[in-house]
């Protein structure tokens, strides 16, 4: 007999990962390439594991600030200054348990029970998850796939707002599609917040891993820094994970206006009390000497986006342009089920990839695939989901 117990609905409701369900389909197999999770192949690089190996034969063990090392801050405001123009004091900025404890804060500073929050789908499903959690509604806008990617429609997300939205979720570079804003997109986004007194999550975590300059500044996305002020009702999420290597160090950062620290730091309070000093130090180097590796990083993304695609457009039938950011192949098997797919793929191919649905209803017949790997790995890959791709997408639907 199972025991029942009453809890409260949003956790109960919280949703499964489609992506664990599909890892736990392969977990084990002897031979297979995992392309399903969003993290490249590489391990933290040895000076920024050095640094945390220093700072814990230091003894730094202890309960620390809040919001994070000054120092670790300070790097953060250098950092953004550097790269996207934008400092300022370190009062914007809050220490996270990684991006997803970022995410989380920022949805419980702007949205409860009853709300809504508008989020672009396909999504990474802890966005959406994380608005659930507290009670809201995700309102999903569905993303279109044409011969040039993923592409966003502006009029579908103005009238998706309602009485009860008070955000706008915005991924850009996105996960899993690769959509990657304009800068026009972006003061369009910006302006329908402006009108509607919206606040904006933007996680931008992505936005150094652009392919191509037609939609670059500087050699990177376009962020809403460029075209917002420091008072604007926007938070912008950032992690260690994806740039330096880190994702299991759970270390990233909130950006937010500076007349937010004190309400933020007490979220942190509440929550998790901190990130490990340890752990912060990390962070520190990885942020001032970590350029040389994140740009191999990006290399190897270009590398890996270019034998993918290149192998994807030899299947007849599937939808596969080449994102414009981010690090992941998000294309659709017209007809076909797209978890189904992926468990095909591990049986046949022994490759395992994300069933699009995992990240919205828009994608039940796409697949996700990570391209942040050695190139060796991407060809092996490629020559054993390519005829299996075939097969299935010749198949009568």
């Amino acid at each position: 007999m199972t025991a029942t117990f009453s809890i409260r609905p949003e956790a109960a409701q919280a949703p499964e990962s489609g992506i664990v369900t599909l890892v736990d389909y392969g977990r084990g197999r002897e031979g297979l390439i995992p392309l399903w999770v969003g993290e490249g192949d590489l391990a933290t690089p040895a000076f920024i594991a050095d640094a945390a190996t220093r700072s814990l034969a230091a003894g730094e063990t202890f309960y620390t600030y809040q919001r994070g090392l000054p120092q670790l801050r300070e790097a953060i405001s250098a950092y953004m200054e550097r790269f996207y123009g934008r400092g300022g004091p370190i009062e914007r900025y809050t220490v996270t348990t990684g991006g997803m404890h970022a995410i989380q804060i920022a949805a419980r500073l702007v949205a409860g029970p009853g709300d809504e929050v508008i989020i672009p789908s396909p999504a990474w499903p802890n966005g959406p998850a994380a608005i659930g959690i507290i009670g809201a509604k995700p309102v999903a806008v569905d993303l279109h796939l044409d011969e040039n990617g993923w592409q966003l429609d502006l009029a579908r997300l103005a009238e998706a707002v309602t009485p009860r939205t008070r955000a706008l979720l915005i991924n850009t570079p996105a996960n899993p599609t690769g959509w990657t804003a304009s800068l026009d997109e972006l003061r369009a986004i910006r302006d329908l917040a402006r009108e509607h007194d919206l606040w904006i999550i933007a996680d931008e975590i992505y936005g150094r891993f652009l392919h191509g300059e037609t939609r670059g500044v500087n050699g990177r996305a376009p962020s809403f820094h460029d075209i917002a002020g420091d008072d604007e009702k926007i938070l912008y999420v950032q992690t260690m994970s994806k740039n330096w290597a880190m994702t299991g160090w759970r270390i990233g950062w909130l950006e937010a206006p500076a007349a937010l620290a004190q309400t933020i730091e007490n979220l942190v309070q509440y929550s998790t009390s901190g990130v490990p000093v340890f752990i912060q130090r990390a962070a520190i180097a990885a942020l001032d000497q970590g350029e040389g590796f994140f740009a191999h990083q990006v290399d190897r993304a270009r590398r890996g986006r270019a034998i993918v695609h290149d192998a994807l457009a030899t299947v007849p039938g599937l939808v596969a342009p080449p994102p414009v950011g981010a690090f992941y192949a998000y294309f659709r098997a017209p007809g076909r089920d797209g978890e189904a797919l992926a468990m095909r793929l591990v049986d046949e191919a022994n490759v395992g990839l994300a069933p699009g649905g995992a990240f919205g209803s828009s994608g039940t017949d796409c697949l996700r695939l990570c391209f942040a790997r050695r190139p060796e790995d991407l060809h092996t890959a490629m020559e054993r989901l390519v005829p299996v791709l075939r097969k299935a997408l010749a198949d009568p639907g």
